[in-house]
C-alpha cells in the first residue's frame, strides 16, 4: 500500500469535514470534531472507493498521476464530510432525547 494516496485522503478529508460543518452548522462539531471526523471518513472513504476501483485502476493500486490524485482528494473529501454529517446528525439526535 502506497502512504501518499492515503496522506491526501486523510487531509482532503478534515477539508472535507470542515467545509461539511461550514454548510451545516445544525450538524457543526466544532473545528476540531469536524477534522477528526473528517479525517476518520477521508481515509475511511477513500479507501472504500479505492477498493471498488472508482476513478480507474490507477488510483486503485494508489498510482501518483492526476486521475488517482484526483480520486483520492475526491474520496477522501466526500468521505469526510459525510462522516462528519452523520457523526453530528446522530448527536443532535441524542441531544433531544436526553
Amino acid at each position: 500500500m502506497n502512504i501518499v494516496p492515503l496522506l491526501i485522503q486523510l487531509v482532503s478529508g478534515a477539508a472535507g469535514g470542515n467545509v461539511a460543518g461550514a454548510l451545516l452548522k445544525k450538524f457543526s462539531l466544532g473545528p476540531i470534531g469536524n477534522s477528526i471526523a473528517g479525517i476518520l471518513g477521508g481515509g475511511l472513504g477513500g479507501q472504500l472507493l479505492g477498493a471498488l476501483g472508482v476513478g480507474g485502476a490507477d488510483a486503485a493500486a494508489g498510482g501518483l498521476d492526476i486521475g488517482g490524485i484526483v480520486s483520492s482528494i475526491a474520496g477522501g473529501g466526500v468521505g469526510g464530510g459525510v462522516l462528519m454529517s452523520i457523526v453530528g446528525l446522530v448527536r443532535q439526535q441524542l441531544g433531544k432525547s436526553a
